[in-house]
């Protein structure tokens, strides 16, 4: 899997996968923004794949999926690197059959087993660097 980013303008990049599929990356002032910041990317990354397992499991227990929303909030570290060091989500489930109890369960399995991003916060990461001239 590759993912390819390339800069298209100050604080503005666009990102595209080996299939072509493309996001753009905007960290400009709010005024001028017309994308996701890398960190809103990451949080709507997070919740749309544990969601994506959640009505998955949902459904396979034969419990009605009407909706799902997901809410994604986060406590940034002050300093630089504002990284993530709270995150709560809150999944909202619209469904006529469903309990909260098993709501409750498989949204836990989603973000600790099947969630594939949720996962990845958790890895190492590393990098090589080139220089094109």
């Amino acid at each position: 899997m590759k993912i390819i980013t390339r800069m298209i303008g100050e604080d503005l990049f666009e990102s595209s996968t080996e299939a072509g599929n493309l996001v753009r990356i905007d960290m400009r002032k709010a005024s001028e923004k017309t994308g996701q910041s890398p960190v809103e990317i990451l949080q709507s990354a997070l919740a749309a794949c544990a969601g994506v397992e959640v009505a998955g499991m949902m459904k396979k227990r034969r419990r009605t999926v009407e909706g799902l929303r997901v809410e994604v909030t986060c406590v940034r570290n002050e300093e630089t690197p504002r990284w993530l060091k709270e995150i709560h989500c809150k999944y909202i489930l619209t469904s006529p059959d469903a309990t909260s109890d098993e709501v409750e369960k498989v949204t836990k399995l989603a973000l600790e087993k099947y969630c594939s991003v949720a996962s990845s916060l958790k890895s190492v990461i590393t990098f090589s660097v080139e220089i094109e001239r």
